[in-house]
């Protein structure tokens, strides 16, 4: 059975602050580290007050101090908004503290709006366009020192930092194959070009040193509870947060309602539907057939799982009974 892997935002929820959020995060690791998780990876973004995670790499640490095996990462770091040495410095240094267990995930979306984007110094057009090649000055720099080298990351040099790429679209997937890299597509909010990004992806892979074969990592959105119904009232508070932030209107994590119709209009209804359809919400029997039939689909190596849960406690439950259910396929007989 492929990995299951924890995609967390660090949120920020109504009535909390970060430094809750923070231990909510760390508590959920050692959780997930238990329950035999792959990895735990965090998500930079800016000036969004229900996000806790912008310092991406200095959460990665806390994450990583506090946990013994589990492998912690970025999903991602928005490299237009950083130089790649800077980045090489942080990753090195983080791979220097936790030796083998950290990832580096790289999408060039800002991950932010573009005010905040000009805030932090940021040209948002050549930025996104330098992409690849910041992306092949990084991995030149957590690589071995060439000859007559004059810019070397400390620490960072040498240490081959895995790299992956992140995206939305066919262009993250075609980089990617052209780099030779590992590819990790975020379905759980944009999941329209799945598809079309995964047959690019293997079609143009090219072996490198890192990887000689693709391996394609699936976000899915993961809200699972004893019953249907509960597990239903827990996905509103996502729902309610899709539909805050195309409003204009973001905040923290907002408390699950019985009832979303009395919240959206049957336009921004439809409009997260269709974001937020590679998702499995249910008890887990449901849960269980739409992670199979997703994985069917998709053939994806990992599956890297996502929840925006209001109750912290609900929130281990639902990823403790996600667990359950990749155990459960794993005893599954091959088709």
């Amino acid at each position: 059975m492929i990995p299951f892997s924890v995609l967390d935002l660090a949120p920020i929820r109504q009535g909390g602050d970060a430094a809750q959020a923070f231990r909510n995060s760390l508590d959920l690791a050692r959780h997930a580290e238990a329950w035999g998780y792959k990895r735990f990876w965090l998500a930079e973004h800016h000036n969004m007050t229900g996000i806790a995670s912008a310092a991406t790499s200095v959460v990665i640490g806390h994450i990583a101090g506090g946990t013994k095996t589990i492998r912690v990462g970025s999903g991602g770091i928005m490299l237009p908004n950083h130089s790649p040495l800077v980045i090489a410095e942080q990753f090195g240094t983080l791979d220097s503290l936790y030796p083998g267990r950290i990832d580096l995930g790289l999408g060039r979306a800002p991950g932010t709006d573009q005010f905040t984007a000009r805030a932090m110094r940021r040209d948002l057009a050549t930025a996104s366009e330098n992409f690849p090649h910041d992306v092949l000055e990084l991995q030149a720099l957590l690589g071995d020192v060439q000859p007559n080298q004059t810019i070397r990351a400390v620490p960072g040099m040498g240490t081959k930092v895995p790299l992956w790429i992140l995206g939305s679209s066919t262009f993250g997937a075609q980089l990617a194959a052209m780099l030779g890299l590992p590819f990790a597509f975020a379905s759980h909010f944009a999941p329209q070009m799945m598809m079309p990004a995964l047959r690019e992806y293997r079609a143009r892979f090219e072996p490198s040193a890192q990887l000689d074969k693709p391996y394609a990592m699936i976000g899915v959105n993961v809200f699972t509870a004893d019953s249907d119904a509960e597990a239903q009232r827990m996905f509103s508070s996502l729902q309610q947060q899709f539909i805050n932030l195309r409003r204009g209107t973001p905040g923290p994590l907002p408390p699950p309602v019985d009832d979303m119709d009395a919240l959206w209009s049957p336009a921004e209804k439809a409009m997260v539907a269709q974001s937020l359809s590679c998702s499995a919400v249910g008890s887990p029997d449901v849960v269980e057939e739409k992670l199979a039939a997703l994985i069917a689909e998709t053939g994806a190596d990992e599956l890297i799982t996502t929840g925006q849960i209001y109750d912290h406690a609900a929130r281990l439950h639902s990823f403790e009974i996600a667990a359950g259910v990749r155990e459960r396929l794993a005893k599954q007989p091959a088709v």
